[in-house]
């Protein structure tokens, strides 16, 4: 029997959110007192900018909660609604839970559970959100902090900024928030690309030429908590197969845990007259038991991994997204070097665990096991370094030496290998 479902979102790898076909009652139950759209956030200004960081190829901005709790938000094109990761904030503050519904986890089967709540005040900035409904989940599902090395307490979804104009500059690492000209070309140096908006999401609908060089033309969705560059659903389209050198592996995490695929590439993905070559792809297979119906036919997720290489408007009244290619444009897509997954595990997040190892990668052939902890990479002790970081140093260039020091069953193991491209 299916259960009412709500796919509140995908991390790691991306951070997508979606709504199943039965879980339409409980989105009017959102809904019905959302309380701002964004043309009435700006009835009183024509813009407004909001500063972000920019931080494992998400966009992080800061969220004043209740006019109480100073908190980290991913800003986030893919999730249709405003998630609190953190119940221990609204268990503080008295808020009320007005109603317990079933959530279904990142791989379409796990059952779990969340809150409606409303009357919440929010404020990013200079935006003012004062009567907002939002999910509030049980427990942490998304364990930020473990993942990411960073503090992070929800996602803020396309229902705070549905109906505006939307610029992301990932140079200034700025957000503005503008009423729409109707399509209004912002300089000639701009694609311009038609998008649809389903349920306040944007997609795109383009074309992918694989590595076995098929043309596929393919809808996306546009989503800027996705910290990677794109991933195709296999399952959607007899040409998305994963290339024959792709790597098994993990692809993202979220509610629920890892989610199993392939990582490899495409030779190209379109934009108009921009092109973008060789692009990381993670490539995900539908498990046994997954109701494909729920990815609301879509082909994949295009990321931050894409769109930060460009100037992004996405001008949801005049249903248009434009790209201007910045000076990231041209950086070749990079991809793990060594074969390791690595998690934050302590309080400070300055403890690094290897979750899992990819077969027959550097690492596994020199020995890193799952479950060791980092104690020193190429000699900087593990206090100094950061989960960020340390996926900077296993996608330098092939050929460098990583040096690892890691503590295995209260003995330490210092363990040498070469990075060498995976994918």
């Amino acid at each position: 029997m299916k259960i009412p479902s709500l796919i509140a979102a995908l991390l790691f790898f991306y951070l997508p959110s979606s709504i199943g076909q039965s879980g339409y009652k409980i989105l009017r139950d959102v809904k019905k007192n959302t309380s701002q759209s964004g043309y009435e956030i700006l009835k009183d200004v024509e813009r407004i900018d909001i500063p972000f960081e920019f931080k494992n190829n998400l966009i992080l901005v800061n969220v004043t909660f209740n006019n109480t709790f100073p908190l980290k938000f991913i800003f986030d094109t893919g999730a249709e609604n405003t998630i609190l990761a953190k119940r221990t904030i609204t268990d503080l503050l008295g808020v009320r839970y007005e109603r317990e519904f079933k959530v279904l986890g990142s791989d379409m089967q796990t059952e779990l559970t969340a809150y409606l709540v409303r009357g919440i005040h929010l404020k990013i900035e200079d935006m003012v959100s004062p009567n907002q409904t939002m999910l509030v989940l049980e427990e942490d599902y998304f364990n930020f902090e473990e993942l990411l090395g960073i503090q992070i307490h929800g996602i803020l979804g396309a229902n705070i900024f549905k109906g505006l104009s939307v610029k992301i500059n990932f140079r200034n690492k700025v957000i503005t928030l503008m009423k729409s000209e109707t399509g209004k070309l912002p300089n000639e140096n701009y694609q311009v690309l038609p998008i649809l908006v389903e349920k306040n999401k944007p997609y795109l609908e383009t074309f992918v030429r694989t590595q076995n060089d098929t043309i596929v033309k393919v809808k996306l969705l546009v989503d800027t908590g996705a910290m990677l560059a794109l991933l195709l659903n296999t399952d959607s389209h007899p040409g998305l197969k994963a290339p024959e050198n792709a790597v098994s592996g993990n692809i993202g995490t979220g509610l629920g845990g890892f989610l199993k695929g392939h990582v490899g590439r495409v030779s190209e993905l379109n934009f108009g007259d921009i092109q973008c070559n060789e692009v990381i792809t993670n490539f995900q297979d539908y498990e046994e038991g997954m109701d494909s119906s729920l990815m609301l036919d879509r082909n994949g997720i295009i990321g931050n991994g894409i769109l930060s290489r460009f100037d992004v408007i996405i001008d949801y009244p005049a249903l248009k997204m434009y790209l201007q290619p910045n000076k990231s444009f041209k950086k070749e897509f990079k991809f793990d070097k060594s074969g390791l997954v690595v998690i934050a595990a302590d309080f400070q997040l300055s403890k690094y665990i290897v979750h899992s190892v990819i077969s027959g990668t550097p690492a596994a052939l020199a020995g890193v096991l799952p479950g060791d902890e980092i104690s020193r990479l190429n000699f900087a002790p593990a206090g100094m370094l950061t989960l960020e970081r340390i996926n900077q140093i296993l996608r330098k260039k092939e050929g460098k030496k990583i040096v690892l020091v890691v503590k295995r069953n209260n003995k330490k193991h210092k363990l040498i290998f070469n990075l060498k491209k995976i994918v």
